[in-house]
């Protein structure tokens, strides 16, 4: 898993391909048309799982809906779109960490809104010809019914339920930025979305393809006046609750946070570091002091026996330093470094016992 501030910086990264991706026109709409048409599946499969339910009063209609939703998202996400929910907070964050500008973020935001808009449209049109969501149907029943609904919802009521919508859609897209299994990406997303879809929340690009729906079939208040209020409530909602709740919550989520020692800040969760993880050290080596060049400590010869330490060894305590080859007596202390390393012996004092002079002290 990612730490905050290394997906921060990840989705900095996508908010500058966001708008780089906007100097190709072509490209540019043809993936924000994959992703109306990829939330507009999820219309079609709330709609046909979820209108049997309805039809039959049963009470696990919202939760069968809102499981059965997660796929639009998914394939938002692996196969690759541009939608303009997940885009709120995305180029938030790359717009507050300076890496593209705000004018250029609102652009690419709107544009992106257009093209998820006609895609959805699209889409709309295909399903429409294919009849599965004729009126008669289950699953236009329910579409039906939904139009309804939204259009008796108060503005502040949809600008509200935009925001807690996108804070969990935008939540289902930064998890899974984070994660690195592509499992866990689609369990989340899968999570996020039940919550949004069971508890009636309102999302701007799902919403087009209700209304489109429902205009296109002529169904009771699909209106293009009110779906231009719906789409201006539900977006503004899903703007704040994608930009700032989520957005901007964790750009400033992932500043440094100063450590109470006063030395350098670290990341809030960022990791200890390699040299505090470091194994034990092994008895018998010698411990560098703190600061001391590492590799200049491990110069240090730590190997038990190194150092001579026999009884007899020569005394090495400062002293009157001595000529090679002058005769010293027993015992007499010679200056460190004095004696030469070729020499096998050291000559003693004229008629000294050499037996003795050579025995233990």
């Amino acid at each position: 898993m990612l730490t905050i501030s290394e997906a921060v910086d990840a989705q900095v990264d996508a908010a500058h391909h966001k708008v780089d991706l906007l100097r190709t026109p072509g490209v540019f709409l043809v993936r924000t048309m994959l992703a109306g048409a990829y939330i507009g599946i999820g219309v079609l499969i709330l709609a046909t799982a979820g209108g049997p339910l309805d039809a039959s009063g049963s009470g696990f209609a919202p939760l069968v809906k809102g499981l059965v939703f997660g796929v639009a998202l998914t394939i938002v996400v692996v196969a690759g779109a541009e939608l303009a929910t997940s885009a709120m907070m995305i180029l938030t964050q790359g717009a507050v960490r300076g890496a593209v500008r705000w004018g250029r973020a609102a652009v690419t935001l709107l544009a992106t809104l257009a093209g998820n808009l006609l895609g959805a449209f699209v889409f709309a049109l295909l399903v429409h010809a294919s009849g599965v969501l004729a009126p008669g149907t289950a699953g236009g029943a329910t579409i039906a019914s939904m139009l309804e609904h939204k259009a008796a919802e108060s503005t502040g009521q949809l600008f509200v339920r935009g925001i807690l919508c996108n804070l969990l859609v935008c939540l289902a897209i930064w998890c899974a930025a984070r994660l690195t299994s592509e499992g866990a990406k689609i369990a989340v997303v899968f999570a996020c979305v039940m919550v949004f879809i069971t508890s009636g929340f309102e999302h701007v690009v799902a919403n087009m393809t209700t209304f489109s729906l429902g205009i296109i079939g002529g169904l009771p208040g699909a209106t293009w006046t009110e779906f231009a209020r719906n789409v201006a409530a539900v977006g503004l909602g899903n703007t704040i609750g994608g930009a700032v709740l989520v957005g901007l919550a964790y750009v400033y989520g992932s500043k440094p946070v100063p450590a109470r020692d006063g030395s350098p800040a670290a990341g809030p969760d960022a990791s200890r570091t390699a040299a505090s993880e470091a194994a034990p050290i092994p008895a018998g080596t010698t411990t560098p002091t703190v600061g001391t060049d590492q590799a200049a400590a491990g110069a240090i010869p730590t190997a038990v026996g190194t150092i001579p330490t026999a009884v007899g060894t020569i005394p090495t305590a400062v002293a009157t330093p001595v000529a090679v080859g002058t005769p010293v007596a027993v015992g007499t202390p010679v200056a460190l470094g004095t004696i030469p390393t070729a020499a096998a012996t050291i000559p003693v004092a004229a008629g000294t016992d050499r037996a003795a002079a050579a025995a233990p002290r």
